[in-house]
């Protein structure tokens, strides 16, 4: 499921509220989980390893942080109905709404996209400005806690380990403590134990799925004229592995970064970076980091060997009281920026689930998320094995449907309507089915049609 697919966030649908629920992982997906759990909950804690300070900071616990980071549609839709006005504050801290149709410049297989004829509104700011923001509002609600400097060490149970019934930790004085909860949320994003914890308590494991992709990426902040608020995208098409992004963000900054695939990793020395960025097939982004100052010379890079799945939803058995969210679940090759928007739809889902009651919330919960991930995992691990390097079991149908795409690609070069149909598919906000609407496969056919004539 994509965003047209699914009913919009309505706080009415839930109408009994009563209990306590522990978020683990103050990620957005923690976080949006966190806000729509206040709906069902009388009480909800967050809890998260780093500290969590009324600042932007970019945690440990995210090493991705400083790169560049995408809210697609979902995302920007389900923040401003779960704190109305996000947007003005994101604007008020220096962030930019974008409208990327007219103001983002993407490139992918041979040229730039043409220009969609209706707005398509994108949040551009920093990972720890998108963070900042969430936790403020949290932090405006009575009922919700949110606590840094927190290592939980494991589930609470009954005997049986039938029901989580909380959590352990140890606080930030380095006191051990123990937080009972009616649920607990497992939201700490790939290095998740629950699968451990499951083993150990006689439960089966999610099957895990891994697509080896090999990418790393390396990023650079550069100073921004306040006027200029255009954002640069360049999409590898094979057998071109390098690709970039540039996203003006707070500060008259651009978030710049330069990613490889499959062992063609840029480096993180000055020279190489803007070796790497002018190796790129168009000029844009090498032309904006040999015009503008860089805001230092401090190279972060981040390695990503693979996208990962876990499918809680084929599990015949699960303890009631514990659900899974965002990366813990699934998570992407980072290239495709669907990240936070995936666990936006998380949170949507869990919103309609817990409208549903708490029967068998779990196994409700987890066949709504995979009914989000099944999408999105065909769409980018589709993507990725256009590579033949790509490691990992490629979905049916893969090459037939890149092969369609790449003819959808070709007509958005030229044309605005099928440009504006594929950039929504590329926004989540509608299905890769949505490109075989007639209106789009006759543009589509028209184009290809005038090649060969």
């Amino acid at each position: 499921m994509t965003l047209d697919d699914v009913a919009r966030y309505d706080a009415d649908r839930v109408t009994e509220r009563d209990g306590h629920a522990v978020v683990v992982g103050a990620s957005m997906a923690g976080l949006l989980a966190g806000r729509v759990l206040a709906d069902a909950f009388e009480s909800v804690t967050v809890l998260d390893r780093d500290p969590l300070p009324d600042e932007r900071v970019a945690r440990r616990g995210v090493p991705q942080a400083n790169h560049v980071h995408a809210l697609l549609e979902p995302g920007r839709v389900m923040l401003e109905d779960l704190f109305p006005g996000y947007g003005d504050d994101l604007l008020a801290e220096g962030g930019v709404i974008m409208d990327a149709s007219k103001k983002l410049d993407l490139y992918q297989q041979g040229d730039f996209l043409a220009e969609s004829p209706h707005e398509l509104p994108f949040y551009c700011a920093s990972r720890p400005l998108f963070e900042l923001l969430v936790r403020r509002r949290m932090r405006e609600r009575d009922d919700v806690t949110l606590r840094g400097e927190c290592h939980v060490t494991g589930y609470r149970s009954d005997g049986e380990a039938s029901t989580v019934t909380g959590v352990t930790l140890v606080d930030a004085a380095d006191e051990k403590d123990a937080l009972a909860a009616d649920l607990v949320v497992d939201a700490t994003g790939r290095t998740s134990r629950t699968p451990t914890w499951l083993e150990r308590n006689g439960y089966p494991t999610p099957e895990t799925e891994d697509v080896g992709v090999d990418l790393a990426y390396s990023t650079v902040a550069v100073e921004r004229p306040a006027d200029d608020d255009r954002g640069y995208l360049v999409v590898p098409s094979p057998p071109t592995t390098r690709g970039g992004t540039a996203v003006p963000v707070e500060d008259e900054r651009w978030i710049v970064t330069v990613f490889g695939r499959h062992g063609d990793h840029p480096p993180t020395d000055p020279e190489g970076f803007r070796e790497f960025a002018a190796s790129l097939p168009t000029a844009e982004i090498r032309e904006l980091l040999d015009e503008h100052e860089w805001d230092g010379e401090e190279i972060h890079q981040y390695p990503f060997p693979a996208s990962k799945r876990r499918y809680y939803e084929d599990l015949d058995r699960f303890p009631d009281g514990l659900l899974v969210t965002g990366d813990a679940v699934a998570s992407f090759n980072p290239i495709y920026g669907q990240g936070m928007s995936v666990a936006a739809l998380d949170a949507l889902q869990l919103h309609h689930a817990l409208a549903n009651g708490r029967s068998d919330l779990q196994s409700r919960f987890f066949d709504r998320v995979a009914d989000t991930v099944n999408v999105v995992w065909r769409m980018t691990v589709g993507a990725d094995f256009e590579y033949a390097e790509t490691e990992g079991e490629k979905p049916p149908g893969t090459d037939l449907l890149n092969r369609y795409l790449s003819w959808v690609v070709d007509a958005a070069h030229t044309d605005g309507h099928v440009s504006e149909a594929f950039t929504r598919v590329l926004r989540l906000e509608t299905t890769p089915i949505s490109l075989m609407r007639p209106s789009v496969v006759g543009r589509v056919a028209g184009a290809k049609v005038r090649e060969y004539v």
